[in-house]
């Protein structure tokens, strides 16, 4: 930790030198009140709603019998505003749960008592650029970062998770992350499970020790691919059963994992019933035999128990999948062999490495393993009924983006021991021409992962899947494109794509580019984009743009 930290400093002299060259050119902005180990103070002329105090701290849980299991974890309390606004969870890793309203100003005071610097960044929030979590702004232990901003989001099942440069994916797995809802008006208005029968579900992939700790080595093979666990948590726990009545629910579907895709389906055969996304609620419900769910991503779905049994039980599992190693110069070395049995192959040579603790050994990516069990405990009388219509959603036009002619192409690439976007690597202090972006305008993006050559890792072919997520304003997706040769993994996972409404994370697959339509108002300043394979992003798969 303190050789990164150290790499950070050094990063911040150069950058610092840049302050007064960028404030001529763009005077809105303040690097200087932006430098890591500045922090932030409370506005005297912000009024909050709510008021939050979060404190992260080492502390050791109870997860299984015996040593407890040291983690770093966050508390909650509210300062102002309604106690609901926190839901805490004493005996979980997970970090509280914070339930907002569109409209309401929040003031949320992040005290860091960890021995490493740090910084929380909103997961799918609108927030101005100082308040979005950028590794710019991490706080060093002992100091305060106060984060003042009005929640603008629709209805929707967000999250917040640490964004700490190039340990991101360590802090996030040691356990700083958490959920974030929002309700307003038009979702209330709608006869949807509540209480009880709205659970949130955060699904994680972790490996634990013969001493009941988390294991995380950051060697060569966990970087290329991400780290795999071998053991399923949800909302930090393991071998997870939820317990319902029978009557229908809500179930919220985040991935916190660090880099495992999951392919979600029913075990009986039951059709998964998606009503949101990333961004809140769809416009209808779709229906899909499973639902793929990258890092970063949320899926809402409807799920109705009636008519079953007490003591019935299903399994939501994860399918097997080609993640695709496949095509190109791979698929001719490897006869098409998919990520299942490369997952596998590396599960095998990680546990010959780590005396038996395979990263991701039992489990590898693309494998078919259970997720969480679900166990019908009561029977209760209930009307439930899916309503046809849950939202309206404007779509967004191409012929409405200030580029419709050109999409920005960002081409996503694994080379030479490095994760980069067209070809870069980040850096704090290197917006390109090509990152500046007019505020209050639509831009077409193209995400390109192979789908026009130029991937590679040497003189070899070498894609992967890349969740790729953007902060700030969500975005459309509208398209897809496949390359030909990759058209055979491909088919194992595209039915469950749900790419209608908002969305701030996208899969991208091997051989594919995704073209969305995103907006970038309100807001100057930078926002990051990156890959949400967090190990990715800790190698250098993340970019700012500069929107001004």
């Amino acid at each position: 930790m303190p050789s990164m930290i150290n790499i950070q400093r050094r990063r911040l002299l150069k950058f610092t030198g840049l302050t007064a060259a960028m404030a001529a050119v763009y005077p809105f902005l303040s690097y200087a009140e932006g430098m890591i180990g500045m922090g932030n103070q409370a506005s005297s002329d912000f009024d909050p709603d709510v008021e939050i105090e979060l404190k992260q701290e080492v502390v050791d849980i109870p997860i299984f019998r015996g040593p407890e299991t040291r983690v770093w974890k966050v508390f909650g309390k509210v300062l102002r505003g309604p106690e609901t606004a926190i839901v805490n969870h004493a005996e979980s890793y997970i970090a509280p749960t914070i339930q907002l309203q569109k409209g309401q100003k929040v003031r949320i005071i992040l005290k860091n008592n960890l021995p490493a610097q740090s910084i929380l960044h909103w997961h799918g929030l609108h927030v101005p650029s100082k308040m979005d979590g950028n590794p710019m702004y991490a706080i060093n232990q002992g100091q305060t970062f106060v984060y003042e901003f009005k929640v603008l989001n629709r209805a929707g099942f967000y999250w917040y998770h640490a964004h700490t440069h190039s340990v991101t994916a360590k802090q996030v797995y040691s356990g700083l992350a958490g959920l974030f809802i929002v309700s307003d008006q038009e979702e209330q208005a709608l006869d949807l499970p509540k209480g009880e029968y709205d659970v949130a579900l955060a699904i994680q992939d972790r490996t634990f020790d013969d001493q009941n700790q988390l294991y995380y080595n950051n060697h060569m093979m966990q970087r290329m691919q991400g780290f795999l666990g071998n053991q399923i948590v949800v909302n930090g726990q393991p071998d997870y059963v939820l317990p319902v009545a029978s009557r229908a629910y809500r179930l919220r579907l985040l991935n916190g994992s660090n880099s495992r895709i999951y392919k979600l389906a029913w075990d009986d055969g039951t059709p998964i019933t998606v009503i949101g996304v990333d961004g809140g609620l769809l416009e209808h419900p779709e229906r899909r035999a499973y639902i793929m769910l990258a890092p970063g991503e949320r899926r809402e779905i409807w799920m109705d128990f009636s008519g079953k049994a007490v003591g019935t039980e299903l399994t939501l599992r994860s399918l097997s999948f080609d993640g695709s190693m496949s095509g190109g110069m791979m698929g001719g070395m490897h006869g098409g062999m998919g990520m299942g049995m490369m997952g596998r192959m590396r599960g095998r040579m990680m546990g010959g490495m780590h005396g038996g603790m395979m990263s991701g050994g039992d489990l590898p990516l693309g494998g078919d393993y259970a997720v969480l069990k679900v166990r019908v405990s009561k029977q209760v009388q209930a009307q439930d009924k899916l309503p046809e219509r849950l939202s309206a959603i404007k779509p967004l036009r191409l012929q409405d983006a200030a580029n419709a002619d050109s999409p920005r192409n960002i081409l996503l690439s694994m080379r030479h021991m490095s994760a980069l976007l067209n070809g870069r690597s980040y850096a704090m202090d290197d917006i390109r021409d090509d990152e500046i972006i007019p505020v209050n305008t639509l831009q077409a993006i193209a995400f390109d992962n192979g789908f026009s050559g130029g991937m590679g890792m040497g003189g070899m072919m070498m894609s992967m899947p890349h969740p790729m997520h953007m902060h700030g304003e969500q975005f459309q997706v509208l398209k897809r494109e496949i390359d030909p040769r990759f058209r055979a993994g491909y088919e194992t996972v595209e039915a469950g794509f749900v790419d209608s409404g908002w969305k701030d994370t996208i899969l991208v697959m091997p051989g594919e580019k995704v073209t969305v339509l995103k907006p970038f108002n309100d807001y100057k300043g930078v926002f990051m984009y990156h890959c949400h394979n967090l190990e990715h992003e800790d190698m250098g798969m993340m970019r700012d743009f500069l929107v001004k």
